[in-house]
């Protein structure tokens, strides 16, 4: 019997790597996306249904949660924040982080989890997203596989995977290659639609991993820096 899992799917790399992750794992997936005003939701929109017809997903919900944008404090949502430029040496918590997103989104994909009786939910989140973002520790996900457990119906058994979590961005993109994702049908940049704009925090670990590798990132971008230095 097929068992199937709910992946977060933002339309990103790492949540891309984290589909073909589940499929090698045996996994069929169910994509949940999720567009909650986000500047670039209509591309990452796109790059999550092409991902979607690319791997024959069992299933594809798309969910608006406008309520984050409504709540405000994030540069992804708000006009009046600016995104900033990366900045791989701060500690602080990056303008583009959206309160508590993610407990949002995977209580989303745990309902959806329960409701098509899949055992398992997978999110890409990555070791160098929870040096910022407070929501991407492994002790958060930890903590919401208790929630989980606790807060569905007798019998329901549903385990949440962050298969990346200890991982860099340099790690997700060699396995993303190995495992064959076509990244060129995703979407990393926090400013603009296309061509992204390759100085964001997302558009620089990008392009840095994949220049770690030495190997030439197939999306378009305005400029390109060097981030190997």
């Amino acid at each position: 019997m097929t068992e199937h899992a709910v992946i977060l799917v933002s339309g990103g790399m790492d949540s891309a790597t984290a589909v073909y992750e589940a499929r090698e794992r045996g996994y069929e997936p169910l994509f949940l996306h999720t567009s909650y005003g986000q500047r670039t939701e209509d591309k990452e929109f796109e790059s999550a249904r092409t991902l979607a017809d690319a791997v024959g997903a069992a299933d594809f919900l798309h969910v608006e949660t406008e309520h984050l944008a409504r709540i405000g404090a994030s540069s992804l949502t708000d006009e009046d924040i600016d995104v900033a430029d990366a900045d791989f040496e701060s500690d602080e918590i990056p303008t583009s982080y959206v309160p508590f997103r993610n407990a949002n989104l995977l209580s989303m994909a745990t309902s959806y989890a329960e409701a098509r009786g899949a055992s398992a939910v997978f999110i890409g989140a990555h070791s160098e997203d929870f040096a910022g973002y407070p929501d991407c520790r492994p002790a958060f996900f930890e903590a919401f596989q208790n929630v989980i457990d606790v807060g569905t119906k007798p019998g329901t058994e549903i385990g949440l995977h962050a298969p990346f979590v200890e991982w860099s961005k340099t790690d997700i993109a060699k396995r993303g290659l190995e495992l064959g994702v076509p990244y060129e049908h995703t979407w990393s940049c926090y400013r603009a639609e296309e061509p992204a704009c390759g100085t964001c925090d997302s558009c620089a670990f990008r392009l840095q991993a994949f220049q770690r590798l030495g190997v030439e990132d197939p999306i378009e971008y305005e400029e390109r820096p060097d981030y190997t230095e």
